[in-house]
Formats: C-alpha cells, structure tokens, sequence
C-alpha cells in the first residue's frame, strides 16, 4: 500500500490504552483496523484484552498489499472478518497528491468531500471511518498534524464539528524512526461536541480547549492565539503576499555574482534564500544573481530574444536539467516552475524566512531583490508603509499571533505561509504609529 509506515509498538499500545480507556470491548464489540498492514494494531488489541481479561472484539482488518493480507491472515487465522464499527483504530497512508494518478485523483474527488485541493490520502481514511462508526463508538487515528490547521482539510474539520474530538496528543517528531512527521494521535467520539478537547503539546503542556465550530483552522485555539484589534489585515495593506520566486532549478538559474559572466548581467537580478536571511542582522547585500528569461512585465521572453542568455540555457547540461523538470510538460523548456509577478516583485518590500525559530521581517528598500521560493515578501500598497509596516510585524504582538496560527516544523521551528500572513490583524492606525524599536534594513 502506498504511504505504508509501520507503527511502533510501544505507539501502538498508548493508542489501543486511549482507543479503550472509557469504553472497553463487550462480547460481540466490532473493530476496524483500515490499512492494517501486518496487523500492529490488531496484535495490539490482543495484547490490551489479555492484559485486562476482556474479551476480544470481532475484528476486520482492511489492506490493499496482498503480501501484507497473507502475512496478517497468517498471523490471525481464525479471526472474525466481520466489519467493526464500534472501535476503529489505525495509521492511515499518508499519500500526497503528488504520488497519486490522475485517475486515482479524479475518482477520489467524486467519492469524498475532503478529496479537495492538495489532498493526501489519509485525510480520505479519516472521511471514510467517521462514516463508518457506530453512534457511541470511539476511532483512534495517528496522523499527521496537518489536518488540524491546513486549508485542504477544512471539509475534514467541517465533518469532525459534529463529532466529540476528546483529545488531540501532539505525539513526538521521531516516534516513527528515520522519519520526521509531525505526529498527532486523536480521540474521537460519535456523539455531538458537548466538551472541551484535551490537548497535549510537544512540550508537555496540557490544556482543554473548545474547538470552533465549523472548518476554521484549530491552531489558534490550540496553541493559545493572542487577539489583536484591527479592522484591517495585512492583505488589505498589501499589494501582494506571497512565497517568492520558484525556479524549479534554481542550480541552473542562480549563479554567484562573482562569477556571473558580464553579458549574463542584464538579464539578471540580486536574490536572497531564506538560509541568508539571519536573527539579529541587517538584510544581506545579495552574492547571488538569478538568471531571468522574462521581461519586467512578467512575460517570457522568446528564445530569438534571449540573447547570451539563451546560449547559456541551451548548453546540453543546462538544457538537460531544466528539461527534466516536471513543468516543461505543460510550459516551454526555459520557463520557471511558476511565472514570476516581476511588476510586483520589483519594489520596496518586507521579506521574511519561510521556516523559522521566530517571524521577522526585513526591508527591501531598493525593491530590485527577487526572494527565492525559501523567503516571502510582502509589497505594501504605498512605500511610506514600510517602515510602520515592519515596526508592527516585529512586535511581540505580532510575533505572538504569528507563531500561534503558523504551521509547526522540525524543532520547534515554524512554518511561515502566505495564507497565514494575509490573515493577520493590522491597527487601524498603522500609517502613524510611534516606533519604539529600530526596524532591521
């Protein structure tokens, strides 16, 4: 089965304890184990019920692998094959969308509702097994995190609004060796919401919280999002918001300054990664220039027009690399991943890592930057926003929302996202604010 990761045991167990902890199995109890795999989950019921004398619930283990089926039909010869609705317990295949077929993908979006956007196969397990639960049942899921917050997930939230989540355990970044997942175990109860949800962070904090109702993102309310006053967002103050420029090859298109060759000059600009980008330091004077087939209103320049630049692009092992790219199926073989908004991008802006320990934003006065796809910027609508702009993205009120709505990421870094940044309460007196700290240049 694609996205098959085995689930170790000493997991297995803490989620059969939460699968049972309220509700242990009756004579004649059903269980659901989608993608069982080798059956981890099932050996862990055994375990449980031995454990504490119950009785074993009938259970239905479901697996598309026929190795996998013929290896747990091994294992368990002689078990029920009945379907299971009262408990349902599992680690869904997590599959991006990336990995699945077209037809795969449009059959998926006529069968379920969360089969939308940029969706990944374990969010149609969770669709699908909700569905399948007894009023009164219990369903145990580890999962990635995303769920909780991600816009492709909002249908899947939208569906849990009328469930009981009791808990949401934001499970440790290695409980799958050799794999970073960002891990969340969920307890979830077929009735309507009538309690608060336990929540238990990576850190070791416990709260209990209401989830909204509805498919707004959870990640405020999780993570203790701090209110801030405002009629307006920063998208409203924005020209634009968004990940800088993806090239698709930026070995190709990004050379050093240093070495970029005179006639190349003209046809390129001084870009900045999220990597240059360091806490506590001015905005770095760019060493890096990247290569630009297009003109300043952001069309691709035809090849008879490329001049030196086409030279370059055409040698063999240039033309290779940038051929082997997934968008030269649908765009000609110099293009980038994704159009650059060079009218946009080219003027004075903020810009701020994607991923990292805390939000800050720098200024791009000059505005000829172009931020590789590891950085995002902002262009206000008028330039004498600047400098108030970033004096209140810098604030700690701001830092504060930001790091409680932003996605988390690998030791305790965060995610930054454009969807996010849009969102984000701006004073409705920003223009005249009074700075009370220097703004990073």
């Amino acid at each position: 089965m694609k996205g098959f990761v085995p689930t170790p045991e000493a997991t297995v167990d803490a989620m059969v304890e939460r699968l049972f902890r309220k509700s242990p199995p009756r004579r004649g109890s059903r269980l659901l184990d989608p993608g069982c795999g080798h059956g981890a989950f099932i050996e862990g019921v055994f375990r449980w019920c031995r454990r504490h004398g119950a009785p074993r619930p009938e259970i239905a283990g479901i697996e598309m692998d026929p190795g996998k089926i013929r290896e747990a039909k091994r294992s368990f010869r002689g078990e029920s094959g009945l379907e299971s609705f009262d408990y349902i317990v599992g680690n869904p295949p997590y599959v991006a969308i990336e990995k699945l077929s077209e037809d795969e993908r449009a059959r998926y979006r006529r069968l379920f509702n969360t089969a939308r956007g940029r969706l990944d196969l374990y969010l149609l397990f969770w669709e699908r097994a909700l569905g399948l639960l007894r009023p009164g049942g219990r369903l145990v899921f580890i999962t990635p995190e995303k769920f909780a917050y991600v816009e492709t997930a909002r249908p899947l939230r939208e569906i849990l609004s009328q469930f009981q989540v009791e808990e949401i355990f934001f499970a440790p970044e290695n409980t799958f060796p050799g794999l970073t997942t960002y891990p969340t175990v969920t307890t979830v109860g077929n009735r309507m919401p009538s309690k608060a949800t336990v929540i238990e962070t990576r850190n070791g904090e416990r709260k209990s919280v209401r989830l909204p109702q509805g498919g707004g993102s959870w990640q405020p309310i999780i993570h203790g999002a701090v209110e801030l006053r405002g009629g307006r967002t920063l998208e409203d103050l924005a020209l634009r918001v968004s990940c800088g420029v993806a090239t698709g090859a930026d070995g190709m298109f990004v050379l050093a300054a240093t070495k970029l060759p005179s006639e190349l000059q003209r046809l390129s600009y001084p870009t900045l990664a999220g990597r240059e980008l360091r806490l506590g330091r001015v905005l770095p004077e760019p060493c890096w220039r990247m290569l630009m087939p297009y003109d300043q209103d952001g069309r691709l320049l035809p090849e008879n027009r490329l001049a030196a630049l086409g030279e370059y692009l055409a040698r063999p092992e240039v033309r290779k690399r940038l051929e082997a790219r997934t968008c030269v199926q649908r765009k000609p073989w110099y293009a980038f991943h994704e159009t650059p908004c060079l009218k946009e991008i080219l003027r004075p802006k903020l810009l701020c890592k994607d991923v990292t320990l805390e939000p800050f934003f720098w200024i791009d006065r000059r505005g000829d930057i172009i931020p590789r796809h590891s950085v995002y910027y902002v262009v206000p609508h008028a330039t004498d926003l600047l400098e108030p702009l970033a004096e209140f993205l810098n604030s700690a009120e701001a830092r504060s929302w930001l790091r409680s709505h932003c996605q988390r990421a690998a030791n305790g870094f965060l995610r930054v996202q454009s969807s996010v940044l849009k969102k984000l309460p701006v004073p409705d007196d920003l223009g005249v604010l009074v700075k009370s700290r220097p703004v990073a240049v």
